[in-house]
């Protein structure tokens, strides 16, 4: 029994790995919206695996979901961060980006407390509680259509300059976005010269390796500050 718990622990950051490093490739490809809404479609299918699981007594439902969560999350982490920063004014970038990590904190407090056994953690309601990770899927699953694909993927990746003013004009409104398309053009420039190195290649360049020991660093000294304790 403890091992199938810690398996169903542990199960969300393998999906959360293999959907991480699958995202560039799917974000250049079919472009960040799309997606962003496919990525949507199977939280909700993840969540209602799990909430179904007591139904089925299946604990291998709450495997496979939880495999799912991670996946779409492991999408979602870089799509959303590209897509927030992309869509926005310059000038408001660097505030739309720290909007993520805000909303990405209070979701882990809204959980833990959702968790308590006075909330949803109790014997009847737990499945209701794992399938609220699909609430939010769905919000963003109805709003997103109403959203534009990316200006910078539809003149970088796409070459569509008229889809790219029609979509900066539709999130920023009528006016001289010409600043805004240069920059794009530049990004696009630089990247014809610039080579896109796979997790293996940039882990043997020599060039990055100081960069690569602080971020292995940082990241592992962040599972022992206590937060997974909480």
């Amino acid at each position: 029994l403890l091992f199938l718990w810690s398996i169903t622990v542990s199960i969300f950051g393998i999906g959360g790995l293999l959907g991480s490093s699958g995202s560039r490739y799917l974000t250049v490809k079919y472009g960040k919206k799309k997606c962003l809404l496919c990525n949507n479609l199977l939280m909700i299918v993840a969540a209602s695996i799990m909430g179904c699981s007591k139904i089925a007594q299946s604990f291998e439902m709450i495997l496979i979901g939880r495999f799912m969560c991670g996946v779409s999350v492991g999408l979602c982490v870089p799509l959303h961060h590209q897509y927030v920063g992309e869509i926005s004014p310059r000038k408001l970038r660097g505030f739309a980006n720290s909007t993520s990590s805000f909303f990405w904190s209070l979701g882990k407090a809204v959980g833990q407390i959702s968790g308590q056994r006075e909330v949803l953690g109790s014997q009847s309601l737990w499945p209701m509680l794992m399938a609220s990770c699909g609430l939010p899927a769905l919000v963003q699953l109805v709003t997103l259509p109403f959203f534009p694909e990316s200006p910078p993927y539809l003149l970088v990746h796409k070459g569509d300059q008229e889809g790219c003013k029609k979509a900066i004009r539709q999130l920023w409104g009528e006016g001289h976005h010409q600043a805004e398309i240069d920059d794009i053009m530049k990004e696009k420039a630089t990247m014809k010269n610039t080579k896109i190195l796979s997790v293996m290649e940039l882990m043997k360049e020599q060039a990055f390796r100081w960069q690569l020991y602080m971020i292995v660093i940082l990241t592992a000294t962040v599972q022992l500050c206590g937060i997974n304790a909480v």
